[in-house]
């Protein structure tokens, strides 16, 4: 299936900060892509020339085949032209216009029949559960809902993509439920209109549950894409690591090539001294024999046992430097032969500081990274 949304060779600077620095990238009709990232990271300048809203200094886009930018054949399709829906971090609602009036708003710039619009501000307001507040003035409402009333204006006139950029960065952080309330209530809304989107966040939380597929972005770069398993199992690169969940990144030397599982051998270099031997994923590129990486394993896939117990593989002994009862798991610092680990195992393991374990890093869960810092 042809891509819906193309993205060829994009870049765009504001003097001379690359903001995008040759992005490139497709999305399928009907999917949900989201560009993740901190602050920064060119992903809501890589929207904005989507939407229209920036020129980019080179680049195609392209949706459904038809060119809505293209630098080289001095195209540059206006924002109102290009039938694109957009949902700003911002719920820019008018605050002298009814939550009803706000959302028919689009459809009477777009001269529709008035006959036509009643009913359709109707349905949608019944899509995005705000029939009820129809005749009340939007900026009465809570956050969560004026953040409804701007994606149902967002949706009123069939747009044929989407676009939110930051949605739910205004809601009030302390208030979790609501905000995975409105997470999950995108998703169904994305999937029951069938649009094809595009969604701009720095939430690691909001990108695994609301995309089909995740582009990490840094310095206007893409630096992995993927489903969101497979970028928080096996990372690309250190900042991906890092930037998505928890990782202990581990300085190592690959020893041996990878064989048909593709788990090369590796020694860990520990900061006493010693090497320790290793087995781990390496990525579609495997790294060369001699050649320094860093092993990334999570914290929850690393095993911990009492020291001295049998067991094979990948093992290391250790002490707790520090134990915190989190709940449903235990978080553990654990010191081994000056490589510190992070640890986080279920919450009936019972260790305290000073006492010896031993680690087991399984060595499916360990990836083979480059070490950047070594050029």
């Amino acid at each position: 299936m042809g891509d819906y949304l193309r993205v060829e060779g994009l870049y765009k600077s504001f003097g001379r900060e690359k903001a995008v620095d040759g992005v490139a990238f497709g999305v399928e009709r009907g999917k949900i892509l989201t560009l993740l990232g901190p602050s920064g990271c060119g992903k809501t300048t890589t929207l904005r020339c989507i939407a229209g809203l920036e020129h980019p200094d080179a680049g195609l886009i392209a949706i459904d085949g038809e060119p809505m930018t293209s630098v080289a054949d001095a195209i540059a399709v206006p924002p109102e032209w290009r039938n694109v829906g957009l949902v700003f971090q911002s719920y820019a609602v008018w605050p002298h216009m009814t939550v009803a009036q706000n959302v028919a708003y689009p459809l009477e710039v777009r001269k529709w029949p008035r006959a036509r619009i009643g009913p359709r501000v109707g349905e949608v307001l019944e899509m995005v559960g705000l029939a009820r507040y129809r005749d009340q003035y939007a900026t009465r409402l809570s956050g969560g809902q004026q953040q409804r009333v701007a994606l149902a204006r967002a949706l009123i006139f069939n747009p044929r993509l989407l676009l939110f950029d930051e949605p739910l960065s205004n809601l009030d952080a302390m208030d979790a439920k609501l905000r995975e309330q409105l997470r999950m209530e995108i998703v169904r809304l994305q999937r029951e209109v069938g649009i094809t989107s595009v969604y701009v966040t720095h939430d690691q939380a909001e990108a695994i549950v609301i995309s089909d597929e995740i582009i990490v972005m840094n310095w206007g770069r893409i630096q992995q894409r993927g489903d969101a398993r497979t970028i928080y199992t096996r990372p690309a690169n250190r900042f991906v690591a890092e930037f998505i969940g928890l990782a202990n990144l581990l300085p190592a030397e690959v020893t041996a090539p990878a064989a048909a599982d593709r788990l090369p051998g590796a020694a860990l270099a520990l900061g006493d001294g010693r090497r320790v031997a290793l087995r781990a994923v390496a990525p579609e590129a495997a790294p060369r024999v001699g050649a320094r990486v860093l092993l990334s394993v999570r914290p929850e896939d690393v095993e911990l046992g009492p020291a001295g117990a049998p067991g094979e593989g990948n093992r290391l002994e250790g002490t707790v430097a520090s134990a915190v009862y989190m709940g449903d798991h235990v978080d553990y610092q654990v010191d081994a032969g000056g490589v510190r680990l992070r640890v986080q195992a279920r919450s009936g393991t019972t260790f305290r500081p000073g006492d010896r374990v031993a680690l087991t890093l399984p060595p499916a869960a360990c990836v083979c990274i480059p070490d950047d810092s070594t050029g």
